[in-house]
This record gives C-alpha cells, structure tokens and sequence, in this order.
C-alpha cells in the first residue's frame, strides 16, 4: 500500500482534500478503487498529522433483484475501527426492471449520487470521498471532448452548495495498474459488479481506446493528464496553480 499512500498524500496536499475536524463519507463500491481508498484513508490516520473520522457507506443497488455480500467489507471496517453501514436500495430494479433504460449509467450515477449525498448528512458528515483514479479522470476528459464536443472533467474537490457538502477525489493520482496490485497484495475484499451493463458502457469503449493508443504511442495518458492540469481545467492545477507565461 505504500505506494497508494503515497498518492494519495500527494492529492491531498496539492487539491487541500482534508483538514482536521473533517467526517468523511467514503462511498464504497466493493470494487477495487472504494476498498483500496477506504484502508488507504484508515492507514493515512495513523501518520499524516490530520485527525478526521470515517464512515463507510455502501449502497446496494439491488441488481438483479439480489441483495449484495458485503460482509467480508464489513470484518474489513470493524478491524480498522472504521464506522460502516448498508443502505439497501431499489436503484437496479427501477433503472433495469421499471424504466428499462438503453443507457443506464446516467441515471444509476445519478440515483447513487442522491442517494449518497443524503446518507452523507444523515451519518452527520461534511465531505463525500469517492474512489475516481488518474485513468477515471483522463477517460472522463476524453469521453467529454469526444463524446460531448466539449473540454472538462471531474474535479477533485468540489464544494457543493445546496448540500452543504465537500466532494473529495484521494486516488486521482493513483493508476489503475497500481490499485489493482494493491488490492491483490493486499487480499482485499473485492466485490464484483453484478450490474447488467458492466464491461459494455461508453467508458469501457473509452478505456479500450485509451488501452490501444497508449500500447501504440507509450505516455498518451500522461500526455493529456499533463495538459489537463497546465491548463487547470476544472481545478486540476491544483491550490497553488500558478498560470504559465504567454510566449509571443
């Protein structure tokens, strides 16, 4: 993990991600990216000089009709001392079995977006974390530019003013590569997706790109993350951006 750690450090000293005080809701998934992010913040407690607390919220969204296994996440949390709730859901049964949507993934995000926000106030949390990584950000940008004629992304930290809530972003310098080894190093419990639309999304079309074209042209990724935070789009330069000079 100490190379998660490190990243993870990194985020949060350049985006100012976290402050004494701080109640932090960790959305977790089951995947990868949520579990590693979950004992990454845990372990972080112990040594970077911020006292904060953590609360682990999973949402089971029910696909398929089918509760999910969450409880290897739930040993997981109680051996870190990590608070940790279930929150049963209807988002698989009303995005699949009641709307039948031919794109799902927009309004599942949204449906679980909602959802999360209000367990975040009702557990008496200020910040939201979510497992967004560095290969998450660089297809977000490019899903935009291709997919919607248009130049942003995600940002790392963002305040959301009707909520009265902080989005947070930890794992945004963390490749995906290297989460994975760290779940496996690590024998995390990792539960699998059972949404009916996994591995055929416009994102797993968008990572398959990026997948080709890095095999093809070695540094494309690291490429338009650079360009992203030069140009600071949506917050990506960091707190202490400081604008390039103009060449004429």
């Amino acid at each position: 993990m100490q190379k998660i750690l490190g990243y993870m450090r990194k985020a949060i000293a350049e985006y100012d991600l976290i402050h004494d005080g701080d109640r932090i809701c960790v959305g977790v998934s089951g995947g990868k990216d949520s579990v590693v992010m979950l004992l990454g913040l845990s372990l972080l407690r112990r040594f970077i000089g911020i006292d904060y607390e953590l609360v682990g919220v999973t949402l089971d969204p029910g696909f398929n009709g089918e509760k999910g296994d969450y409880s290897a996440i739930a040993r997981l949390c109680e051996e870190n001392n990590i608070e940790y709730h279930v929150i049963q859901t209807q988002i698989g049964e009303i995005v699949f079995d009641i709307r039948q949507e031919t794109n799902p993934c927009s309004l599942c995000a949204r449906m679980r977006r909602g959802a999360l926000h209000s367990a975040t106030k009702d557990y008496g949390c200020n910040k939201i974390a979510l497992g967004h990584n560095y290969d998450d950000a660089v297809e977000t940008f490019m899903m935009n530019l291709f997919t919607e004629g248009r130049i942003g992304c995600f940002q790392p930290t963002n305040y959301l003013s009707r909520r009265d809530i902080t989005l947070i972003r930890p794992l945004v310098f963390a490749p995906e590569k290297e989460i994975t080894r760290a779940a496996h190093k690590n024998d995390l419990p990792i539960v699998k997706s059972k949404c009916p639309a996994d591995g055929h999304t416009n994102r797993q079309r968008t990572k398959d790109f990026i997948h080709d074209m890095e095999q093809s042209d070695h540094g494309f990724k690291d490429r338009i993350f650079g360009a992203m935070k030069r140009a600071n789009i949506d917050g990506w330069g960091g707190v202490n951006y400081v604008p390039p000079e103009k060449k004429y």
